[in-house]
């Protein structure tokens, strides 16, 4: 029990402002077996309605509760979905978009699931293909067909929210649009290593004045769109003459590549921002790859959703009954996974560890969904990290008290 604990109660009981019976109920709370107190004699049982719990400590469980029954993740499941990554793609792996030109100095672009093709990324291709002798092009020939995606992310919603963002093996700024619209309607990039293109203002038609992110699958599908006039506005920029319009298609059979960019982000870097900032789009585009690697392109889910059960299965013996992925992020309400299972990704995650965020004196990744609270991560133990599972499946979100008391648990523990 935490000594903060001891001292607000004696100093509310000397301020009068406390009954006797949260003592008996303190002490009560300490007297059963496994159980420690949060916010007065609040215990595990009284906190968790529905949900499972594993407490590991130097290498043993110290504590359990429905381990080995299966509960929505949520976000929780994006450590696993890192874990895939790296051992599927490898650390050294690097996404690549490849640059077609025709005689007609038409420029095709071919997306192969770069989750990172943000504007700073153009603006350095951009400057590549100018420093290939590029100085005119006409047409803008995009090109998503390296995904084969014959629905769209499950679990998404069709709002303007960013985490609604449909995956594309061709997109730029994880399909969302930041934009600023003024009081007067005027429209301009929210960003300064974003021009101000024509789909901002026909995106912000509708909203009150303010800085917004779109989501620029929600209307229509905006996505290649978009990096139409991302590369457009940025070739312009540069100084490179577009004259033509931008197309969506694929690349016309025997035209060969004039350039191949590779990410200037390592997958650790974009594993950094997966989990720093939970990005559901960086997620399934991992997923997505993933699947590509193993079975081929073009990407798709069943791909990924086999790649991701083989990984699982053969790397860690898992199976259907541990874990069901339908994606990668924790968006689908399908997706199950089993605290002891949770556990296991965890173990094989330490090497990784770092990758997570450090919050609130242990390194976790929190999961939010209606219905779904939970963390996963690692307590600091005597003999390196200690990892613990928090997933809840119920209305009230308490989670917070419970991994207070999980903590307290951890730390008594010897």
């Amino acid at each position: 029990m935490p000594m903060i604990i001891f001292r607000a109660a004696s100093l509310l009981w000397k301020q009068g402002r406390m009954r006797r019976g949260f003592f008996l109920g303190l002490g009560l709370c300490l007297a059963l077996p496994g159980s420690v107190c949060a916010g007065g004699s609040q215990t595990l049982e009284s906190l968790v309605e529905n949900g499972g719990l594993v407490v590991t400590r130097n290498g043993a469980t110290i504590y359990e509760r429905n381990a080995d029954s299966r509960f929505m993740p949520a976000s929780v499941l994006k450590i696993g979905t890192a874990l895939a990554a790296i051992h599927i793609l490898g650390k050294d792996y690097r996404f690549t978009t490849r640059f077609y030109l025709n005689a007609d100095h038409d420029l095709y672009i071919r997306g192969l699931a770069d989750p990172l093709l943000v504007s700073e990324e153009v603006a350095r291709i951009v400057a590549a293909l100018r420093g290939r002798g590029l100085s005119s092009i006409r047409n803008i020939h995009v090109d998503d067909s390296g995904c084969r995606l014959e629905n769209g992310t499950d679990g998404a919603g069709n709002t303007l929210n960013p985490y609604d963002a449909q995956n594309s093996c061709l997109a730029v700024n994880f399909n969302t649009i930041n934009l600023i619209k003024a009081a007067d309607g005027r429209v301009r990039s929210a960003e300064e290593q974003t021009p101000t293109i024509p789909l901002m203002g026909e995106l912000a038609q509708g909203v009150t004045p303010g800085t917004y992110r779109i989501n620029t699958t929600a209307t229509g599908n905006q996505s290649l769109r978009y990096v139409g006039e991302l590369f457009s506005a940025m070739f312009r920029k540069q100084g490179v003459t577009v004259s033509g319009v931008i197309v969506p298609g694929t690349v016309p059979e025997g035209l060969k590549p004039v350039y191949e960019h590779t990410s200037s982000k390592t997958l650790p870097e974009v594993l950094t921002g997966l989990l720093k900032y939970s990005n559901n789009f960086i997620a399934n585009q991992l997923f997505l790859a993933a699947g590509a690697k193993e079975y081929g392109w073009p990407a798709t889910w069943d791909k990924g959703q086999r790649a991701m059960a083989a990984f699982y299965r053969n790397e860690l013996g898992l199976l259907d009954k541990d874990i069901l992925v339908r994606e990668g992020s924790g968006l689908s309400r399908q997706n199950r996974v089993t605290p002891k299972a949770m556990l296991a990704i965890l173990e094989a995650f330490k090497p990784h560890a770092g990758l997570l965020p450090f919050e609130n004196g242990c390194l976790r990744k929190s999961g939010t969904m209606t219905g779904v609270y939970g963390y996963a991560g690692y307590f600091a133990g005597e003999r390196g990290l200690d990892s613990f599972v928090l997933i809840l499946n119920q209305p009230k979100n308490t989670r917070d008290l419970v991994l207070e008391l999980l903590a307290a648990m951890h730390r008594k523990h010897r």
